[in-house]
């Protein structure tokens, strides 16, 4: 039986332990090379990325906002007369021209009122023909007693010449020739008496004539007014224009002048605007705007502002100074820029996506070979729609990325493909 010797034994035991540090060891020191290692910079793909070059010139600073087109000319048709709505002739969006028919009401008083008033002015109007003949009738008397009255003149006057022949021959004593005198002498009385009756009379009938006429003028008055408010309820626009929206139903009672409907210009539109309440501090009346109708850009200039802040949002009103193209309708979904001023001798870039004005970011510049960008810190100054002011940070000639690169937070190096 072979007995195993001891040195041999302990021998391998101290090899197997030597192997064991020196491989624990190599694996620390490896361990340690690898944690001092910097990570490899990424690579992206350079048509996945937004680059842009440093620029320098004049720079224009703009807001944008988004927007509809509204009528210029907005009409509300109200209701001229009581009523009940019977039918609504048109449905919105109709065109219409001015004596165009939308809807139609009804009022039995008003058409009894109106009935009435024809009646009072035929009653007027025959009363005072009915009055024309009495006068007339008053006035033949009044000559045929005139008339009378000049023939007993002249009858007297007769007599009394031929008795003042005969007195000359003594044949008609003095007192007789004075009887016949004073006939003569009443007879013309009468008659100057009755011309006077007839001047005042004349200037009475007159003024009865004027009271009659009067009474007719407001007869007939009454009875054009209630003609027309009986006409009124057929409602008529009066423009030219398209319905834009009726507000009454049928059946629905309608006082004197609640609002039925409403008309608008569709020839003469304007753009309303959205701006947020932080980029409208700077616009101001007759500034130029570029207007998108998504059938062409049509220049116009800020007319008017709110005064009022609504949701964050101020509306901006532009008056266009060009012809709308062919398609341009209320409601019309649009966007426009506005040109608050423009800016020489500026050094620019395009818009970052993280990009605000007056603020220090971080933006990769790509080297000179093109294949790697390095981070660098940028200050930005004024901010336009598409472009920004760089006052530190990167000179004219430089190219940065200005895509969204958060997910590289990490890295200040990249390469590119």
């Amino acid at each position: 039986m072979d007995i195993p010797r001891k040195s041999q034994t302990r021998r391998k035991i101290a090899v197997r332990i030597i192997i064991g540090v020196v491989i624990l060891a190599i694996v620390g020191a490896a361990g340690f090379y690898i944690s001092n290692i910097e990570p490899a910079a990424p690579t992206i793909d350079r048509a996945t990325v937004w680059i842009d070059t440093v620029k320098q010139g004049s720079m224009s600073r703009a807001v944008r906002g988004m927007g509809k087109l509204v009528p210029e000319e907005i009409r509300w048709i109200p209701a001229s007369v009581d009523g009940i709505v019977e039918r609504k002739v048109l449905e919105p969006r109709s065109v219409v021209a001015p004596d165009t028919v939308i809807i139609e009401l009804s009022n039995p008083q008003l058409e009894r009122d109106t009935i009435n008033a024809e009646w009072d002015l035929k009653a007027a109007e025959s009363g005072f023909a009915d009055f024309q003949l009495r006068l007339r009738s008053e006035e033949l008397s009044q000559a045929a007693d005139l008339a009378r009255m000049e023939s007993d003149y002249e009858q007297a006057k007769v007599r009394y010449e031929s008795r003042l022949k005969l007195s000359a021959d003594g044949l008609v004593s003095p007192l007789d020739l004075q009887e016949f005198r004073v006939i003569v002498d009443q007879s013309a009385n009468r008659i100057e008496i009755e011309k006077q009756r007839a001047a005042i009379r004349k200037e009475s009938v007159e003024a009865q004539l004027s009271e009659r006429r009067t009474q007719i003028e407001k007869s007939m008055a009454m009875y054009e007014l209630r003609k027309s408010q009986l006409e009124q309820l057929n409602v008529r626009t009066g423009v030219d224009g398209i319905l834009q929206e009726l507000q009454v139903e049928v059946g629905q009672r309608i006082g004197t002048g609640s609002n039925l409907a409403r008309v608008t210009n569709p020839k003469r539109l304007k753009a309303e605007l959205s701006i947020s309440e932080t980029q409208a501090k700077d616009i101001q009346i007759g500034q130029l705007v570029s207007v998108d109708t998504r059938n062409g850009i049509v220049a116009g200039v800020v007319s008017r502002m709110d005064p009022a802040v609504r949701g964050g949002s101020v509306t901006v009103d532009v008056r266009f100074i060009e012809e709308l193209p062919a398609g341009a309708r209320p409601d019309l979904s649009i966007d426009g820029t506005i040109v608050l001023e423009k800016i020489e001798e500026v050094i620019y870039v395009g818009l970052p996506v993280q990009g605000q004005a007056n603020n220090q970011i971080s933006l990769f510049k790509i080297s000179a070979d093109g294949k790697t960008a390095e981070r660098v810190k940028v200050r930005l100054g004024n901010t336009s729609v598409n472009t920004v002011e760089i006052q530190e940070g990167l000179k004219p000639g430089d190219q940065v990325i200005l895509s969204d690169m958060s997910a590289h937070d990490s890295v200040d190096s990249i390469r590119l493909n």
